[in-house]
């Protein structure tokens, strides 16, 4: 693969509505699409965002049975991309809780990857608490496919910050990180992680997220934004419903690494 290819991040403000998450997930990829893109992701958490913690519970799906995954099996074939579907809740062993869940389809709509997130968000700053793990059990597989232009890691928000899961996902030509990182911490540490990853690890990074202020009180940061194998960001959408859009250059990406052979370097 010497071209360059087309990559799309899709950033949403979602509501306790799953319907009204369908709609405009359909019109953003749909966007994505007209505008050249061959890849789309989608947001975590992007079907819905709902008034409490344990509202997802009722949305929980088996695999490739449910409305979630019906959808985003006929949005992919529709667009004829690669789809990675930010996050959906999934049935787990344990009555009360899911697992929050990437699934990844072809242009055909076929399921090529599953990815459950692996480390659980948990913050506490005054009034503003969170706990993943009341609701989530953890993933525990390192997850990735292969894409026409090389390997794509998955990863999930808080896992941005722990750099040995993507050590662990080996040479990749792209890693995937939808989000929704709070204003608080997105504000203090996103573009930071993100830049770093992508540093490290030498390969681009598309980041999609939540960012606005949701139904549910709930403030996300968004600045979904795809960076280059040297950390630059190619393109960021501050706030907002929207897309973010670029190429993966291999090009780029081999000039990186010949330049600066980091990865060659390792000792550990």
């Amino acid at each position: 693969m010497n071209e360059t290819y087309k990559v799309a991040a899709i950033q949403m403000v979602s509501t306790p509505e799953v319907e009204e998450n369908f709609a405009a997930a359909r019109r953003l990829v749909g966007q994505a699409a007209e505008q050249g893109a061959q890849l789309v992701l989608l947001p975590e958490y992007w079907p819905i965002m709902g008034m409490h913690e344990k509202a997802k519970l009722a949305h929980a799906e088996q695999t490739d049975i449910g409305k979630i995954q019906d959808f985003m099996v006929a949005l992919a074939s529709e667009f004829k991309v690669w789809l990675i579907g930010g996050t959906l809740p999934m049935a787990s062993e344990e009555a009360d809780k899911v697992l929050n869940t990437t699934m990844v389809y072809d242009p055909a709509g076929r399921r090529v990857a599953r990815y459950d997130k692996i480390h659980l968000f948990s913050f506490v700053r005054g009034e503003e608490a969170y706990d993943e793990a009341r609701t989530i059990v953890f993933g525990n597989e390192v997850g990735g496919f292969t894409a026409p232009f090389g390997k794509v890691g998955l990863s999930i928000c808080y896992d941005l910050r722990f750099p040995e899961l993507y050590r662990a996902m080996g040479d990749c030509a792209l890693i995937v990180v939808p989000a929704a990182f709070t204003h608080t911490t997105g504000q203090a540490h996103w573009e930071t992680l993100l830049r770093a990853r992508a540093i490290e690890n030498q390969c681009y990074i598309l980041a999609s997220a939540q960012g606005g202020k949701h139904v549910n009180g709930r403030r996300t940061w968004g600045h979904s934004m795809l960076i280059d194998p040297w950390g630059e960001v190619v393109s960021v959408l501050a706030e907002g419903e929207g897309l973010v859009i670029g190429d993966i250059d291999p090009h780029r990406l081999q000039y990186v690494r010949e330049s600066l052979p980091a990865l060659k370097h390792r000792k550990l």
